[in-house]
């Protein structure tokens, strides 16, 4: 069997695939996505590729791929949208793999790649009977050691720091009790969390008004019919587009799908991130953008694929997170500009979200006060389902506008 595989680079002449022989021990495992490693050219060292399709026969002689690196490969999806990202916007299909890569793992060398964070935990080996023995017997005479062990049972599994810290216990004396049989000291992996410090009260569902009913509707219609269908949401500010956001996800959500929600600036997002915590909870939301740290950024991606997070927020690459059972597509302030890199490769994430919600048969939602005039267009030409929302949640009145013709007050004071 031959694979076609595409060279990790951004050289230009080197947007193409190059042929390789799949070795006996991996057919059978190797599939589309996979990143490879394999001889290139007279380089000594092996080169990074992707797996981009597979073949019987080649007209060429070829060489073996070495190895597959299986931990942070892609999915045929993503091969897919990266070859239509490539021909639209002019770039190498290596440039838009990387948009699709864990966050952290696109360096060539692994030792520069960041990986999951390990730390030390402790926790009991006895049980508190044995130990409240041994202090009656005498066996155990250290006041430190037994301040240790009793914190430890009133908090198992806890960070051997935290214990040290807490129970002002040295390295030594934990040691004795680990040799003696009475605590365990092992590693365990820990999420580099956001909301680390986040405490945001609960709230619940709030009463929609007429308007805001009537696109709730019409979207979950769409949801229920598995059906691919672009809404502009088009309200006043104040007219709570961000309860109908909510509401949408609360329906997706009972269909055991997720939703990405993406927010035109890293400025925003907290604000969103604040309101969706208080109605879902912190551990189905997840965060991608660029202030978090490369690690946070990884383990959050890392709770998307494992299907742990159901709620991604983020910036204009957000709409790359590994989500495969995806049910909406909320984009707000649609009319943004920065949802348009302007780094290579310079793609549009409106249009990469609206190829995903096709694919996907899943509703794609736009919203804002103030739509992008093509959207707008659209929206009155039929081509997206326009859900107007005209009045403001609170019934406050709007505020008074009136047109001042400049030319005339300049004459008033000639």
């Amino acid at each position: 069997m031959i694979a076609e595989v595409l060279i990790n680079s951004n050289v230009k002449n080197l947007n193409k695939y190059f042929d390789y022989n799949v070795p006996v021990e991996l057919t059978g495992t190797i599939k589309i996505g996979d990143r490879v490693l394999v001889p290139f050219g007279r380089k000594k060292d092996l080169e990074e590729g992707y797996v981009i399709n597979f073949k019987e026969k080649t007209d060429f002689e070829v060489k073996y791929i070495a190895s597959i690196e299986n931990e942070h490969g892609l999915t045929k999806n993503n091969i897919e949208l990266a070859k239509i990202m490539s021909r639209r916007y002019f770039c190498n299909i290596a440039d838009c793999i990387k948009l699709m890569l864990q966050p952290g793992t696109s360096a060539k060398t692994f030792t520069n790649r960041v990986k999951e964070k390990n730390s030390r935990f402790v926790k009991l080996k006895k049980n508190i009977e044995e130990i409240e023995f041994d202090i009656e017997t005498k066996k155990l005479k250290s006041e430190k050691q037994i301040k240790a062990l009793k914190f430890l049972n009133d908090n198992p599994d806890i960070l051997k720091t935290d214990l040290e810290t807490l129970t002002e216990t040295s390295k030594a004396i934990l040691k004795t009790l680990e040799k003696n049989g009475y605590i365990e000291i092992f590693e365990k992996q820990v999420n580099r969390n956001p909301f680390i410090n986040k405490n945001v009260e609960k709230t619940i569902d709030l009463e929609l008004t007429g308007e805001q009913k009537e696109a709730l509707e019409r979207v979950v219609k769409s949801i229920e019919n598995n059906e691919y269908k672009e809404f502009l949401l088009y309200g006043v500010t104040g007219s709570g587009k961000t309860e109908v956001y909510l509401q949408i996800i609360k329906e997706v959500l009972k269909k055991d799908k997720g939703v990405i929600v993406l927010v035109p600036e890293i400025s925003l997002t907290p604000q969103m991130v604040d309101r969706f915590i208080a109605r879902f909870g912190q551990e189905q939301i997840a965060v991608l953008h660029s202030k978090l740290s490369v690690g946070e950024r990884y383990d959050e991606w890392q709770r998307i694929k494992n299907n742990e997070a159901k709620i991604v927020i983020g910036a204009r690459s957000a709409i790359f997170a590994p989500m495969e059972n995806i049910g909406a597509i909320i984009i707000d302030e649609e009319h943004d500009q920065s949802y348009k890199s302007e780094t290579a490769p310079r793609y549009n994430a409106k249009e990469i979200s609206k190829y995903i919600a096709k694919t996907n048969n899943i509703p794609l939602i736009l919203g804002s006060a103030t739509p992008d005039i093509s959207t707008y267009y659209n929206a009155k030409e039929g081509k997206i389902e326009l859900l107007k929302l005209s009045k403001r949640a609170n019934n406050s009145e709007m505020p008074k506008v009136e047109i001042v013709d400049l030319r005339y007050e300049l004459a008033i004071r000639k």
